[in-house]
């Protein structure tokens, strides 16, 4: 079955990697037909076993071979489609729209993040089929009351956010 692991924290604040390394992790980790999409982490590979198991070997090797505490999210070509069609926003030259990858129910969670936030204009944010999405005025990402909740830690094990035009690339390459 072909998957997608999308991968938190890759080369932000320290943590650099080069996705040719990280695609040969995953190689020496018993995964084919492995490749990368841009360098935040988009790792799309091939393998019999399920997600959950995925995700217990991934981290493990992931975390041993760049010494840092690894977190990743495996997602089947079917689920990864949903984040691209299901956007429920316009497309806006002057927003961004990201796609949230997490745990179950991680949607839930999001929300009220974000629903306690400050907004800037016209930030706004929907669940749609499980999956939570956002979207925030260009310039705004990192600014935002929102933008600063997604680097609690007590949150870094729970989810990754992609840029919605991500999933696009990403459907195009499987």
């Amino acid at each position: 079955m072909q998957y997608c692991a999308f991968l938190r924290g890759v080369n932000v604040k320290g943590t650099n990697m080069k996705m040719a390394e990280v695609c040969q992790v995953f190689k020496e980790a018993g995964m084919e037909n492995v490749s990368s999409i841009l360098a935040s982490g988009n790792i799309i590979f091939s393998s019999d076993k399920d997600a959950v198991e995925l995700k217990t070997i991934l981290e493990k090797a992931m975390s041993e071979y760049f010494n840092y505490e690894a977190f990743l999210f495996i997602k089947t070509v079917a689920e990864t489609e949903l984040f691209w069609t299901k956007n429920p926003f316009e497309k806006n030259e002057n927003f961004h729209t990201y796609a949230f990858v997490g745990n179950e129910n991680v949607e839930n969670v999001l929300m009220n993040e974000f629903e306690i936030a400050l907004k800037s204009e016209n930030e706004q944010a929907k669940i749609v089929n499980n999956i939570f999405y956002w979207q925030v005025s260009k310039g705004n990402t990192l600014d935002s009351s929102f933008g600063k909740v997604l680097g609690k830690k007590s949150l870094k094990n729970q989810f990754t956010s992609r840029n919605i035009n991500t999933f696009e690339k990403i459907l195009k390459k499987f």
